[in-house]
């Protein structure tokens, strides 16, 4: 990701907030080549960033997983953003966003950690524990990791190039806007 001090999102807490309202991240290892996979995490509690999470057999072999390197990628809200909001003129279209990217080499999780990531995921969608015959009996069917980041870089591009009229413009038409409403990324926008 090219580096914009304009954009850097370096708060910690604001990075684990963005995994743990957007827990739909994406894998990428360079297993024979490049291997992609989407799939839920949880962040972890405690005081270094952890993240946990799970993939179908054998997407753990397709990426190699535990033996080098990992990119995981997580996005927040982000959205299209119309140069008619700006109210100035010349003006381009453009999308804010916020993403961050965590590398590092994840630790294969073994059958009991394994099965508690399954349990925990289904609770954090669910509000309830899972059926825990159920889950126990499809367990060796799933690989559970954890992710200690080595680093992370992440961003935040929210117009924050714009003067602050401008930025108020784009917060309203994204609350106002029936074709680009965009509630999520306009809370964001006001944080920053």
């Amino acid at each position: 990701m090219r580096d914009n001090p304009d954009y850097t999102l370096d708060d910690p807490a604001r990075v684990r907030a963005l995994i743990s309202e957007n827990p739909w991240a994406v894998l990428v290892s360079p297993a024979g080549g490049l291997t992609a996979s989407h799939l839920p995490v949880l962040l972890e509690e405690g005081p270094e960033l952890s993240l946990v999470g799970h993939l179908g057999r054998p997407d753990d072999e397709l990426h190699e997983l535990g033996q080098h390197e990992v990119l995981m990628i997580v996005q927040g809200p982000g959205g299209y953003i119309s140069p008619g909001w700006y109210g100035i003129s010349p003006a381009v279209p453009t999308y804010n966003y916020l993403t961050v990217h965590l590398y590092g080499r994840p630790e294969v999780l073994g059958p009991e950690e394994t099965y508690q990531v399954l349990m925990d995921t289904v609770a954090r969608y669910e509000g309830a524990p899972a059926d825990s015959g159920y889950a126990r009996s499809i367990a060796p069917g799933a690989a559970g990791f954890r992710l200690r980041p080595d680093r992370w870089v992440g961003k935040a591009k929210l117009s924050q190039d714009k003067p602050p009229a401008v930025v108020e413009r784009v917060i309203d038409a994204l609350g106002t806007d029936p074709r680009y409403a965009n509630p999520a990324l306009a809370r964001e926008m006001r944080q920053t």
